[in-house]
Parts: C-alpha cells; structure tokens; sequence
C-alpha cells in the first residue's frame, strides 16, 4: 500500500500559531514504529506545478501565496501566515494527494498522509486550507479520463464547502459530505451532491447510523470508478473545533465499514486525513495512525496489498 508525504508538512509554524503540524510527522512516525508500514511503502513527493494548481485556483491567487504577500485581511481568513514556507507546504500536500488518486486507480487503493483541504475556493483559502488538492487532483484525473466517475466521501466533521461549490455542476462528479449543522465557515457556497446535517455533539450510534445509511444511498444513486475518502480525525469527542462526540472506537468502526465497503466491491479509494485538532496534540495523531492501519489491515485481508 503506498502512502505519499512532503517533508514541507514538517514546516514550522509560529510558536502562537494554532494548526497542529506536529500530527503529520508524528503520526508518519507512529506508522513506522509500529510496523504498519515499511520505510519503502512512504513515497517523498515533491511540489504540485503552477499550472496544475491554477486548474482550479486564479492565478493572482497562486501568485499570492506563492510570493508570501498575502494581505492582512486575506490571512485571517485563510488562518495561516503568509510566507515563503506556504506554498512549498500546499503544493506538496495537493502532489500527495494527486498520486494517492492515481495509485488507487491502478493498485486498489492509495493514502496520503496529510490532504483534504476542502474549505479552499477558487480566488481565496478558508480555515487553513490553501489550495483545494481534490478538486485540483480531480481536474487532473479529468484531464487523462474525461468519463471518470468520481466520488468525494468527505467524513470531516465539517462541511467540504469549498470542494462543493469548486465542483458544482458536473455530473462525473458526486459530493458527499456528512457534518455538524452550521459548523463551517460562513462563505457563499453551492450545495454539494448529498450534504448530510447531524447535531451539534452527536453521540456514534447516531452518527454511524446517519453515515452508513445515507452513504449507502449515495452509493446507490451514483457508481464511482474512484473514491477519494476525506476520513477526518475531527468528528472525536475531544476535538477543539469538531462539535461531535464520537469515542476513538467509533472511529474506527466507521474506518472499518467504509474501507469494507469500498475495497470489498473493488471500489478504488483514495484516503486523506482531514481535519483534527484534538485537546491532546498527540492524539490526533494517533486517530489519523488508526485510520491508515484499518485500511492496510483490510487492503491486506481482500487485496493482498
């Protein structure tokens, strides 16, 4: 099972600063250490190119993050300092995710250890997502595939805004999203595919029963040739921001039925982190290493991956 990562995640960020990026080294390691994966199993990426982000962004804005002069009103809302260090970290998560997708298309399955920055929209980044790397890994797929048919299963304990209204209107396309109601930030935004609403600090049984039921449905109505699979480690009960109450247990019997469900009917599937800020930094880790693990355990038992 091949997992892609850029070292530009390591980058560091101002001691203030909020955004957990020690979860993506950490996390990585833990795989590692606990022999989840082997060091030949995690491809280094380098950068997505200019032109393949601009598919989906506007150049001016590509530019902008690219020469570290963002303005004062623009990183606010995007909740991360401009620099340099910006770009090189966005464009390698979006290269991650891009070959994740392709290597689901041709092995069964592909990971990349960071991605599913799905609030970003076309002329403007939004709660610490800066380039839209599966709209952007969409378009590209697009452009070898015209007819692919593809699925975003986004499970983050927010709303994939931004990948919604990225992705509006094209019917090879279906976006599903299941989150917490008025839990996303507040920018005009299209209705994507199937938007799934819980209450606010939903307890598992609940949940689960909301996910598998309406994702069966989705499923039902649209046949994907590849899924790319926002996991989320957000929707725990210890999350700063997520607004659910889900035990680490209930994660992981929602990672055990979806990648049951995706790989034992030969459902490519792309997984992606997600979100997470747990209270204890470490943890996060831990919910991201425990999604991975699942789905090694199952493309090992049905794929011999």
């Amino acid at each position: 099972m091949r997992c892609f990562y850029s070292q530009e995640l390591e980058r560091a960020m101002p001691d203030a600063h909020a955004f957990p990026v020690e979860k993506f080294r950490a996390s990585k390691d833990m795989l590692l250490e606990g022999g989840i994966l082997s060091p030949e199993e995690i491809i280094e990426v380098g950068s997505a190119s200019v032109g393949l982000i601009e598919r989906v962004h506007s150049p001016d804005y590509v530019r902008s993050i690219e020469s570290g002069h963002l303005g004062l009103k623009e990183q606010i809302q995007l909740g991360l300092p401009a620099g340099p260090g910006l770009f090189a970290r966005s464009a390698g998560e979006v290269e991650a995710t891009r070959l994740a997708c392709q290597a689901a298309l041709t092995e069964g399955i592909g990971v990349c250890l960071a991605g599913g920055k799905h609030h970003a929209y076309h002329d403007r980044g939004i709660d610490q997502s800066v380039f839209n790397d599966v709209a952007i890994a969409i378009r590209d797929l697009q452009s070898r595939q015209p007819n692919i048919r593809i699925m975003v299963v986004d499970t983050d304990a927010h709303r994939g805004s931004g990948t919604a209204t990225l992705l509006a209107g094209d019917p090879r396309v279906f976006t599903y999203s299941i989150h917490v109601r008025h839990n996303s930030p507040a920018q005009p935004q299209s209705a994507g595919t199937l938007d799934v609403e819980t209450v606010r600090y939903v307890e598992g049984a609940m949940y689960l029963n909301q996910l598998f039921s309406s994702l069966a449905r989705a499923l039902d109505a649209f046949s994907p040739d590849l899924v790319i699979w926002i996991s989320g480690a957000d929707n725990h009960q210890d999350d700063r921001y997520g607004q659910m109450y889900l035990s680490a247990e209930d994660l992981r019997h929602r990672d055990e039925v979806l990648l049951g469900a995706f790989i034992k009917n030969r459902i490519p599937v792309a997984v992606l982190y997600g979100g997470g800020s747990n209270r204890q930094p470490e943890f996060t880790a831990r919910l991201h290493h425990n999604t991975i693990a699942t789905a090694k355990k199952i493309a090992s038992i049905h794929r011999g991956l």
